[in-house]
């Protein structure tokens, strides 16, 4: 009896944990409203938010509990491409306040605009994360669509195989 009561927890345990690593996959971000109006991306043990505009990145970090992770002694980087064959260019993140890191620098931000971001936070592996700030087909946090079509019904049949 003993033995069954064990099993039965740790069986429980079990559930409960892969449920919690599924909740937090790409696809169930993309579902979330960001709360800074960003994209977010789970890496190792943060999920992070980027809010890209021209010229300038935010990046929110916090754990699967949406907890913030300080960012102090923090350092990061970010490669910013628009489009496979546009011109690329890396800045540096820089802890600026609690769970925010910011990077400035000379860059536009289109729909074709990726950003990469690798991120070392003291007391934890180094992580990266691949965003598309603007990105229009649902791959992430925001949808933002620019131009109207002809075949809404179309669009929102993707939308919902995503």
């Amino acid at each position: 009896m003993r033995r069954l009561v064990v099993t039965s927890i740790l069986l429980s345990m079990m559930l409960m944990m892969s449920h919690f690593a599924l909740a937090h996959t790409e696809g169930h971000l993309a579902t979330l409203t960001p709360p800074n109006g960003g994209q977010l991306r789970a890496s190792g043990p943060f999920h992070l938010e980027l809010v890209a505009k021209d010229g300038e990145l935010t990046l929110y970090i916090t754990d699967h509990g949406d907890n913030p992770i300080p960012t102090n002694g923090g350092q990061g980087k970010a490669n910013i491409q628009v489009g496979k064959e546009g011109k690329k260019q890396s800045v540096v993140l820089e802890p600026v306040y609690a769970n925010i890191m910011k990077a400035k620098g000379d860059f536009k931000i289109t729909p074709e605009t990726t950003v990469a971001v690798f991120l070392a936070i003291p007391g934890y592996e180094t992580q990266g994360a691949n965003f598309m700030p603007l990105a229009s087909n649902g791959e992430g946090g925001e949808h933002h669509h620019h131009h109207h079509h002809d075949d809404d019904t179309a669009d929102k049949e993707r939308e919902h195989t995503h």
